[in-house]
């Protein structure tokens, strides 16, 4: 398994996302710029994600990004291998004689790194999150469609709105 800087931002945008994702889908680039990551970039890495089923993305005004299943089921490995161009390796029998050194030493540590990804979920992750007190603002939604209107708002709120309303006000002041 390779840990990579690739790895930690692919972990980093899905706890984002479960920690949003109550409020809807989330946007990659809400993600860019709550957790400073290039837009692109996590582009690349949530079509792996998605490849394999860990979010699903919803296109158009208002889309983003959601898990794929629940929180308990995804695990930092299946997020880590998603990304990484290559599954986890298992201990390989050689077949030549003459073997490196350490080469043991690399597959214990493989299998050990392994193993505790694979017991880290992305529900404990958020629930660490939580309990540090992470602060989750729902981002207000934007002002699009053609259902909603604009709400008017006037700077001097007892002035007259136009000239026949001023013309009253003249009037009854007389």
């Amino acid at each position: 398994m390779r840990l990579s800087t690739k790895g930690r931002f692919a972990v980093t945008a899905m706890i984002d996302v479960a920690l949003r994702e109550q409020f809807g889908p989330v946007p990659l680039t809400d993600i860019a710029a709550r957790q400073h990551i290039s837009l692109s970039y996590l582009e690349q890495l949530f079509s792996k994600l998605r490849l394999q089923g860990l979010v699903t993305s919803i296109r158009g005004p208002g889309g983003g990004y959601s898990l794929g299943s629940g929180t308990e089921g995804i695990t930092v490995a299946d997020i880590i291998c998603a990304v990484e161009d290559e599954p986890p390796k298992a201990k390989q029998p050689d077949a030549s004689s003459v073997q490196d050194m350490t080469q043991d030493l690399w597959d214990a540590m493989n299998a050990k790194v392994l193993n505790f990804t694979q017991s880290v979920t992305l529900k404990s992750l958020v629930l660490d999150h939580l309990a540090k007190g992470v602060a989750i603002v729902q981002k207000p939604s934007p002002n699009r469609g053609v259902f909603k209107r604009p709400v008017q708002q006037f700077l001097l709120p007892n002035v007259p709105n136009s000239v026949f309303a001023q013309g009253r006000t003249f009037r009854t002041k007389l």
